[in-house]
């Protein structure tokens, strides 16, 4: 393992192929983690099927997601303390080794159980992985040229991440869904514990952990996280109530504990700074427009507008391939402006105009000019992602760059939790609303448990059911009208993304010019 090397000697301590080789690992990393996340949704009817348990199906996704939620800003600020290299080995020996416990599990507890102890060590990768590209890269151009890297790794992981997991799980078996990480983690494991140097920023030594602050913040996340998987659902209103309320006194024991803290895991000071809290404001909004518009689109697409999910996913593959095209295009000019923070402004247009182009569309829209809208879309967060983590780690102190890029990250993920939870709550009420109404006119009550699903509109064992009774009683009419509402209600979801950018144009407005300056020591 590398000694420990100091900010101020970093660019005499590292030659080029060491960086390339540790950016080839964090790459790896990222990979790892991102084919996780979308790979596990291809294979979970395939799970269930084997594993029973259809009970904790949600707690599948939910455990991973609750657990990584908590890690990240624990372990941003151990990583400003320590170093950041100890944790990304354990994190990735960790999330390793959980994948290989998910692929081994024989019910469905014992997976659930695995994914919790694999977001623990998604969360730690998460929250330090970002952070290592400047102690690699002090110089913000260089930074940006080679933060392409990430964005590309992580964008093509996402790209091929469903079709991998369907291929995988009917050539070979849902296990290897989750075995299928564990090349790439040895792989990773090698490139870091060889190459990534361990830099520590902080002065003196390591102060003690605040238990404190992470154990409130583990019942805020927490809380909170449960509260919107379980909205939808609709809970009983008293679990909801109890819900909200834990997870509002726990943030309101959070800052006052926070502000009196010796070392605050969180510190004050951080959100005093200048133009960070519009920043991590802005990294919630684009988490939630995100989400709704990468989880709702597709439905539209299959349920509303009748395609198959083949060609659903060729009409959302272009939002995700042109993140990295925007990244690309913004590493190369955001240093030649002289008021970069316009960037974030295009970006956030270009994402705002794309959920209008999808409020507008319809089964009659051409395909081509779906791509092209998902393509500007995937250009205007290739502008917002990137640049919101060069923008905290500019302006954030060089001591508190692991805590402030580890929120940034849980901001943007809190953003997605509520994107997802909220506006699929929105879709669902408007939708049955609308179906019942429509119903209510045509005297079909008969009908409103099968309609108000919308597995009828996407085939399957409902969508059997409904046919088999249609075809004796004749309210096929029925189904178009269904799929009419329900591409009603993503259009109205839309419509809200669309407003939540808007707000994030008012927040890019507190957030004071940033100069993308260059590092003498790395210039020499």
């Amino acid at each position: 393992m590398n000694a420990p090397v100091s900010s101020p000697n970093l660019a005499a301590a590292l030659d080029f192929r060491q960086r390339v080789m540790a950016m080839l690992g964090l790459c790896c990393v990222l990979i790892m983690v991102a084919l996780d996340q979308t790979v596990v949704g291809t294979a979970m009817p395939t799970v269930v099927a084997e594993l029973h348990g259809f009970a904790l199906y949600a707690w599948v996704g939910t455990a991973y997601l609750l657990t990584s939620v908590i890690t990240v800003p624990v372990f941003g600020k151990l990583g400003d303390d320590h170093g950041r290299k100890p944790f990304v080995l354990a994190a990735i020996a960790l999330f390793t080794i959980a994948s290989m416990l998910c692929g081994l599990a024989q019910n469905m507890f014992q997976l659930v159980l695995a994914r919790a102890l694999q977001g623990v060590g998604g969360g730690m990768l998460v929250a330090t992985t970002f952070a290592c590209v400047p102690d690699l890269f002090p110089d913000t151009h260089q930074r940006l040229r080679w933060q392409v890297m990430l964005t590309a790794a992580f964008g093509l992981a996402n790209a091929i991440g469903p079709s991998l997991g369907g291929f995988l799980t009917e050539y070979f078996g849902w296990r290897w869904v989750f075995f299928v990480n564990l090349p790439v983690g040895l792989v990773s494991l090698w490139f870091v514990a060889r190459y990534l140097p361990l830099i520590r920023h902080a002065a003196g030594a390591p102060s003690k952990l605040d238990w404190q602050g992470a154990l409130l913040i583990a019942l805020f996340l927490g809380s909170l996280q449960l509260l919107v998987e379980w909205l939808p659902q609709q809970r009983a209103p008293a679990a909801l109530l109890a819900l909200a309320a834990l997870a509002a006194g726990s943030l309101l024991a959070l800052i006052r504990w926070e502000r009196r803290s010796p070392n605050p895991l969180l510190p004050p000071a951080m959100f005093s700074q200048p133009g960070l809290s519009p920043l991590f404001g802005l990294s919630l909004l684009m988490g939630f427009c995100m989400f709704a518009v990468m989880y709702y689109a597709p439905l539209m697409f299959q349920a509303g507008f009748g395609l198959s999910p083949n060609q659903a996913g060729l009409l959302i593959t272009p939002l995700v391939v042109f993140i990295t095209v925007g990244s690309v295009i913004n590493g190369r000019v955001v240093t030649r402006l002289r008021r970069p923070n316009r960037l974030l402004a295009a970006g956030g247009l270009m994402f705002a105009a794309t959920a209008c182009g999808l409020a507008l569309a319809d089964a009659d829209t051409p395909r081509w000019l779906v791509a092209l809208n998902m393509m500007a879309g995937g250009v205007g967060l290739g502008f917002l992602m990137p640049n919101l983590t060069i923008y905290v780690q500019q302006i954030a102190p060089r001591e508190q760059l692991g805590v402030s890029t580890a929120m940034l990250q849980s901001a943007r993920m809190i953003g997605g939790m509520l994107g997802t939870a909220l506006v699929g709550a929105f879709v669902s009420q408007h939708y049955a609303r609308g179906v019942g109404e429509m119903l209510a006119q045509h005297h079909a009550g008969q009908w409103q448990t099968l309609l108000t699903d919308p597995q009828t509109l996407l085939g399957g064992p409902a969508g059997e059911r409904f046919r088999l009774l249609a075809a004796a009683a004749g309210p096929e009419q029925l189904l178009a009208a269904a799929r009419a509402l329900l591409v009603d209600a993503v259009h109205a979801s839309q419509w809200l993304v669309a407003l939540a950018m808007a707000l994030g144009m008012l927040l890019l407005r507190r957030v004071p010019p940033v100069q993308l300056r260059r590092d003498e020591t790395e210039k020499a």
